[in-house]
Order: C-alpha cells, then sequence, then structure tokens
C-alpha cells in the first residue's frame, strides 16, 4: 500500500497547487492504515466479553474508520480541487482521530488492540496537522 500511494502521487501528471507531495503522501498513507487500525479495534472490543463496557469505543472506532476512509479516497483525488472541501476533511480527520485516540487510550492498558489503535489515531492526527500547515 505504501508503494502504490507514493507512486500514484509522484506519478500524478498536473501540478498539485503546491501542494507538498511528501505530506500528502503520508496523510494519504496514514489515513489509510488508521482506518483499518479502527475497523480491527472495532471487531476486537466487540469479541471482548464486557462488550458493554466499550460500546463507546466501537463506535468511535468506527466513525474515525470512515471518516479516514473519505479523507484518504478525497487526498487521493486532485483534477478539479477544491481547497475548501479538502481543508474541512482534513479538519475533520483530524478531530475525529483526537477523539478515537482519546476515547481507546481509555482502555488501553487493559486492551492491547486499543493501544495500539490510540497510536495510529495520533500519527494520523498529526499527519493531517501537517498537512494542514502546509496548505495554509
Amino acid at each position: 500500500m505504501t508503494t502504490a500511494v507514493n507512486d500514484m502521487v509522484r506519478t500524478y501528471p498536473a501540478d498539485l497547487g503546491g501542494v507538498n507531495r511528501e505530506k500528502l503522501t503520508r496523510c494519504i498513507q496514514e489515513c489509510l492504515a488508521c482506518s483499518q487500525a479502527c475497523t480491527a479495534c472495532a471487531d476486537a472490543c466487540l469479541a471482548e466479553p464486557h462488550v458493554v463496557e466499550l460500546v463507546k469505543c466501537v463506535r468511535t472506532d468506527l466513525d474515525c474508520a470512515d471518516i479516514c476512509d473519505v479523507t484518504g479516497r478525497v487526498l487521493s483525488r486532485h483534477t478539479g480541487y477544491d481547497a475548501n472541501i479538502t481543508l474541512s476533511q482534513l479538519r475533520a480527520c483530524a478531530t475525529a482521530c483526537r477523539s478515537c485516540a482519546d476515547e481507546c487510550e481509555l482502555h488501553g492498558d487493559r486492551h492491547e488492540h486499543c493501544r495500539i489503535c490510540a497510536e495510529a489515531c495520533r500519527r494520523c492526527e498529526r499527519a493531517c496537522d501537517e498537512l494542514l500547515l502546509a496548505m495554509s
């Protein structure tokens, strides 16, 4: 996946309007990785014996996964680019990742999958924030 994202951004034939290709590539990669981690964490939470205690975590994981997935797809499209949409989506993704990481960290000492998910969310949040800063 990492190579494909890098290759696709690198070979895009048109100008990206000054968007830093390295930060863009990293952000897409982190969004896709975070989506997978959140989906897997939600599933792992559902397999825990005390799943009732993890309902909010499952919901937050699934919301974050969806938002990260969409963000990765929006960032992968450059033709007819609309900065307002992209910037709004990046902000939403950073917010979702922050919320999900906060929730998963509440369970990370008891559930390894929540700790791993929180780390993926923090990486994605940072990547979104760095791309937002580069685009400002």
